[in-house]
């Protein structure tokens, strides 16, 4: 953890909040500049509550933050194993941070399991904060500890704090109607409180919020807060814990505003709803639920108030079908899901595509193939969402970078998709979409007007002079055929995927009516008005670092430790996959090295290699988790001197 060099000012004030401090007897403190915590135990410890809740303050308190929850795709796995271990990664600082951190500081470990699972990731001086009571022998036996790692001599090179935490809990709860087993139930309330503490985290928030979780049963209320209370306590009494830390605010960070935590879930579907508020459109969800994209699903079904509609079908080809026909019928339609539901929602695209009608296709990645790892992240849907249908289907490709970003790009997908009346795909990832950071609420002005015009009535001539409809008559600028909302009188037109003639839409089984469709289609992707490419480049490098999605963070993370170094390396980073940016090519040829860091096996660096003949670099990774800054510099580094 390095200190941070505080001002004339600040120093003063410490001193100030020193000498009160003394007069009271209270511990020193340390300012740091940033943190790095895991939280780590079973699945059932609820690790993930007690990461999300010490997040919640850390915003409210104004740090920068970045999030990693880690959780077995088990619903309970055995207690007490490896497989069954459950982490929250949170990286808070009083500057612009980018990752949730390479390494903790510090490790909270519930039990045996959590303490071998995370140990490798620590480096030499973090603190561990175990909790003793759950080191018996048989726990122990259970990971393949032969002797108790907290006296073996095999944690001498960190900063361990053994702490009976159940005992605590349960002896603080003894004055409650509770049995053992309830008791222990809320040690991870105590811990929280424990760090709490040692962090100077605000406390009036978890306090609210427990009260209200637990609104039907005050009592559990009432011993949750108490064990929270009673951690806080036990950090300020405690000799073992010598010294507390303050993170100051990130003041400079953040651009005036108001600011909110949030998830890439959440942030996407608060996207949906300002995107069809701004189309002044309902928006429909007709989705299957499917690890990490459920999320999505629930809070939608939360907005009913902004004219959402939820359909939870009985599968994932019902669920798309249902939003198609939303589609047809005139809203903003949506499908959410992850990689083995896009593979069964693959004809209903097709069809899509050959309807020209807007459907959001949100693909939350995961690790593959089939089931694979369903809480684990990846990037390797890419080439599905390209070419993952029979036929010449083409669809618009984005993607955001950032969990905030995931907001923004769910605007900029419907954009597309309406203005130009085609599906869209938007990939995010399970690091995304669990993940969260602050984000700045946006000023109603500040969204773009995305109304669009339905058919009114005809719009063709006939040789006779008779005026008629035709539902495949484009705008000559995007391409779009107009979008005839069912029941409006004189539109009536053939739907279906059958091949549609130009113009009419009647059947067409002609080859050159087909071959000109086909390269219609085409050239309406291919024509979408999408910003071009930014590149950072400031002082002319010769290496550019390409990247796209959520390997925004620690690319960015990683550039800047090399230029630090005093290396010259450029970077860009893609949301619009297909199509791309038209000064992409331009900007690849200024390089004479293109590395491109992906979490698959390399699907932009082929797309990239096919289309601009560029010697485009992989750098991969397919471990279930995104990208160390540490790694990946070490990579760019040798990359850059290959």
């Amino acid at each position: 953890m390095t200190s941070q060099v505080s001002s004339p000012a600040e120093q003063a004030d410490e001193a100030v909040v020193g000498e009160q401090r003394k007069a009271v007897g209270a511990k020193d403190v340390r300012r740091l500049d940033r943190v790095v915590i895991r939280f780590a135990g079973d699945s059932g410890d609820g690790m993930q509550l007690t990461g999300d809740r010490f997040t919640s303050e850390t915003a409210s308190f104004g740090n920068d933050l970045s999030t990693l929850p880690n959780f077995p795709a088990e619903i309970r796995a055995p207690a007490g194993t490896l497989p069954g271990v459950s982490s929250f990664q949170l990286h808070f600082a009083d500057h612009d941070i980018l990752t949730p951190g390479d390494a903790p500081n510090v490790l909270v470990a519930m039990n045996p399991a959590a303490l071998k699972a995370n140990i490798g990731d620590l480096p030499r001086g973090a603190e561990i904060i175990v909790n003793t009571d759950e080191f018996t022998k048989r726990a122990m036996q259970k990971v393949g500890y032969a002797a108790s790692p907290l006296e073996d001599g095999s944690l001498d090179g960190y900063s361990v704090h053994p702490v009976p935490l159940t005992t605590l809990t349960v002896e603080a709860l003894k004055e409650f109607d509770l049995s053992r087993k309830e008791a222990e139930r809320s040690k991870n309330m105590f811990a929280l409180g424990l760090l709490s503490w040692m962090y100077h985290r605000p406390t009036e928030g978890t306090e609210k919020f427990l009260r209200s979780k637990f609104a039907k049963k005050p009592g559990i209320a009432a011993a949750n807060i108490a064990a929270f209370r009673a951690g806080w306590n036990f950090g300020e009494t405690t000799e073992d814990f010598a010294v507390s830390y303050e993170v100051a605010p990130a003041a400079a960070a953040f651009p005036p505003g108001v600011y909110r935590n949030i998830s890439g879930n959440l942030a996407l579907s608060y996207g949906l709803i300002a995107a069809s508020r701004q189309a002044d459109l309902p928006l429909y969800l007709g989705s299957y639920p499917i690890t990490p994209a459920s999320d999505i699903l629930h809070e939608l079904s939360r907005h009913k108030n902004f004219g959402v509609r939820t359909f939870q079908a009985e599968d994932e080809i019902a669920g798309i079908g249902a939003a198609l026909g939303a589609a047809f019928g005139g809203s903003l339609a949506v499908t959410t899901t992850s990689g083995p539901g896009v593979a069964l929602k693959s004809e209903t695209i097709g069809l899509a595509v050959s309807l020209e009608l807007p459907l959001l296709v949100v693909d939350i990645q995961r690790g593959g193939p089939s089931t694979g790892l369903p809480t684990k992240t990846e990037q390797a849907d890419l080439l599905q969402a390209m070419f993952g249908r029979n036929g010449e289907a083409p669809v618009p490709v984005i993607a955001p970078r950032t969990p905030a970003d995931c907001f923004d790009a769910a605007m900029e997908a419907a954009r597309i998709a309406l203005t130009y009346r085609t599906p869209v795909f938007l990939l995010s990832d399970g690091y995304l979409a669990n993940g969260s950071e602050p984000w700045r609420v946006p000023e109603l002005e500040e969204l773009p007007d995305l109304r669009v015009q339905f058919a009114q009535g005809p719009n063709h001539t006939l040789q006779d002079g008779s005026q008629v409809f035709w539902p495949y008559k484009r705008d000559p600028q995007t391409l779009a055929r107009p979008w005839a909302v069912p029941g409006t009188p004189g539109l009536e037109h053939r739907i279906g995927g059958i091949e549609k003639q130009d113009g009419t839409g009647n059947i067409s089984y002609d080859p050159a009516n087909h071959d000109f469709m086909v390269r219609t289609r085409q050239a309406k992707i291919d024509g979408i008005e999408v910003p071009d490419l930014a590149v950072d480049d400031p002082d002319g490098a010769r290496t550019l670092v390409l990247g796209w999605g959520s390997t925004y963070g620690p690319i960015t993370a990683a550039v800047r430790r090399l230029r630090r170094a005093g290396e010259s390396v450029a970077q860009a980073h893609l949301r619009h996959l297909n199509p791309f940016p038209r000064n992409l090519g331009a900007v690849l040829e200024r390089y004479d090295k293109v590395v491109v860091p992906e979490m698959n096996l390399g699907q932009l660096a082929t797309l990239i290699r096919a289309k601009y003949l560029v010697d485009a670099r992989s750098h991969n990774q397919v471990n279930g988790m995104p990208f160390k800054a540490e790694q990946l510099a070490a990579a760019l580094k040798e990359a850059i001197d290959g």
